[in-house]
């Protein structure tokens, strides 16, 4: 089996086909944090939830390796459009996992025509009351 085919069996999400948004998953829940900041764009943008905009691989790489470490995306069901400056959005649902919750989630991400991700926004689909009720005690 090619790794094509692996990545595929792993991550097959309804309506998606764009590599980049399958390995970003694949590689972010392999905690590979390098990797998922390299298919974005050297300029490219990550807004997570209750974050101001992570901008370039670098930055990116390192909020990953800070925050993501114990985190699992579940991607569910997608779309994807292109647009008429030869972009294509792209919309992922599914969950979020972290040893102390789960969380439905709607990623967000914008490739470049080169296909690079060169933007993405997480937000997290939950009440304000679910949200608060997820706070860690500290």
């Amino acid at each position: 089996m090619t790794s094509a085919e692996q990545l595929k069996e792993e991550f097959q999400i309804e309506g998606i086909t764009e590599t980049s948004v399958l390995r970003y998953f694949e590689t972010l829940n392999a905690g590979e944090f390098e990797a998922t900041a390299a298919l974005f764009a050297e300029d490219g943008v990550m807004r997570p939830p209750f974050e101001s905009d992570i901008v370039g691989t670098h930055a990116i790489a390192a909020y990953l390796k800070q925050e993501c470490q114990n985190i699992k995306a579940y991607p569910n069901t997608g779309i994807a459009e292109a647009s008429e400056n030869a972009t294509i959005q792209v919309q992922v649902t599914g969950k979020a996992q972290t040893s102390w919750c789960s969380v439905n989630v709607l990623w967000l991400f914008i490739l470049n025509q080169q296909r690079q991700i060169s933007y993405t926004k997480i937000k997290l689909l939950a009440s304000p009351q679910e949200l608060l009720s997820l706070r860690r005690e500290n």
